[in-house]
């Protein structure tokens, strides 16, 4: 009898935690449409913003939509970009409140850091993607035109690109906080970084061919950075095994 009551106040717990996380899914979906409404009233001013490193250029070229629906479907992608970057504060508390009680003390002081770390990273990371590698990447492909063949971008695939790189970026410079996170857990350690140094060179070349568009210069362009955030894991991994011990 005590074993079924056991049972039932398990299910139960275990429901109650499914219920609590469908609200917090639904408040997050909800701030997501409330902060992508207001991306949407000011999409024309982001558009700006995301057209500035092509329009920098000495001869720029001309941006049109090929389809009826082009212009409306980039004005959402910027509305959905300016929601979710508004909205990402509150999604976080969220997240936060449904996981905070399962976590030790300890964790739940590392917790906010590591979304601070890991924001940070991918901040600093889709900043770079927008102010050095995409013009230095534009600059490189509107230059491979001719005297006959003149550049001309949709612009659904311009802001598909800028997109794809700075999230690209944004990714990738996470690789310092998940070897941090790692070799706390003893999942990884600063040895085996150093071992696989030769490797991890011939995967920084593949992961950038992947995680780019295709030209060789925004390539190279993730290839450097990625190589020195790997020597930055391997520094960080020391530091983090030194606290684990």
């Amino acid at each position: 009898m005590s074993e079924r009551k056991a049972d039932e106040k398990k299910t139960m717990s275990f429901l109650d935690h499914l219920e609590e996380l469908r609200w917090r899914i639904l408040k997050s979906i909800i701030a997501l449409v409330v902060a992508s409404g207001v991306g949407l009233a000011f999409s024309g001013r982001l558009l700006e913003v995301l057209v500035l490193p092509l329009r920098r250029l000495e001869e720029p070229p001309k941006l049109i939509f090929l389809k009826p629906v082009g212009m409306f479907v980039v004005r959402m992608e910027a509305a959905l970009l300016a929601g979710a970057l508004l909205a990402s504060p509150f999604i976080l508390y969220q997240m936060w409140r449904f996981v905070a009680p399962g976590l030790l003390e300890h964790e739940r002081r590392a917790f906010p850091l590591a979304v601070g770390a890991a924001s940070l990273c991918f901040l600093g990371g889709a900043s770079m993607a927008y102010w050095v590698v995409l013009p230095i990447a534009l600059r490189f492909l509107v230059g491979l035109g001719t005297e006959y063949v003149r550049a001309q971008f949709d612009i659904a695939h311009y802001v598909g690109f800028l997109l794809r790189l700075c999230l690209a970026f944004g990714v990738v410079f996470q690789l310092p906080v998940f070897s941090y996170f790692l070799t706390r857990l003893g999942v990884l350690t600063p040895k085996f970084l150093q071992r696989s140094r030769r490797y991890a060179v011939v995967a920084v070349v593949v992961l950038a061919a992947l995680l780019t568009p295709p030209d060789v210069a925004s390539q190279l362009l993730m290839a450097g950075p990625l190589l020195v955030l790997y020597e930055a894991s391997i520094w960080v991994s020391k530091l983090a095994d030194r606290k684990r011990r």
